[in-house]
């Protein structure tokens, strides 16, 4: 195996390229897992607004921050610095708005989660679009697209809402998407070796 040095500019590119896809591919198998468990939380007490039920929701966007962090830690080639940057403020106001809009109900609850699916679905179709080289970024594109409309679905439908069950539907249906992703970058980088 030649080393970086030998392969010069192009050789080193593919290898920042190579080892960005493995990073990605493992960022979206965790944030599958974790949307997958934190959904099922969130589908145990979604008739109500608790202690433990108002922790979920604030977790979601947190880790999501965390996610953004790593992300923007690890080397590779492609890493849209800025775009992160938004994604985590986006995720940091929305945990704190989250905390606020829960003293006052559901409804509220979905209001916040409804601007947040809108701005944060933008910001992730941006993203998928930037890294499109990597491969595997179809299920992100679409996954940012639907998370804009259930984002505005969110706010049409907040007004009397008794159940957060839609949440927990739209992390499921997010995790099934990095899943899709991983699952496709897993497979490209077995058949590059």
């Amino acid at each position: 195996m030649p080393s970086l040095i030998e392969t010069g500019r192009t050789g080193t590119a593919a290898v920042d390229t190579a080892g960005a896809a493995d990073r990605l591919r493992n960022l979206y198998y965790a944030r599958f897992g974790f949307a997958v468990v934190w959904a099922a939380l969130v589908a145990l007490t979604a008739s109500t607004l608790n202690p433990a039920s108002v922790a979920l929701l604030v977790v979601y966007p947190v880790f999501d921050v965390v996610a953004a962090v790593v992300d923007f830690r690890t080397p590779g080639a492609v890493r849209p610095r800025a775009l992160l940057r938004v994604n985590m403020a986006l995720s940091l106001l929305t945990a704190a708005g989250l905390a606020v809009a829960a003293a006052s109900g559901i409804p509220d609850v979905l209001r916040v989660w409804g601007v947040w699916a809108i701005t944060a679905g933008i910001v992730q179709l941006a993203v998928a679009i930037s890294r499109y080289r990597l491969g595997a970024q179809w299920a992100m594109i679409l996954s940012g697209g639907i998370s804009a409309v259930a984002g505005s679905r969110f706010l049409l439908t907040a007004d009397g809402a008794d159940s957060l069950t839609s949440i927990a539907g739209y992390a499921t249906l997010g995790g099934v998407f990095f899943l899709v992703s991983a699952a496709r970058l897993h497979r490209r980088a077995a058949g590059a070796a």
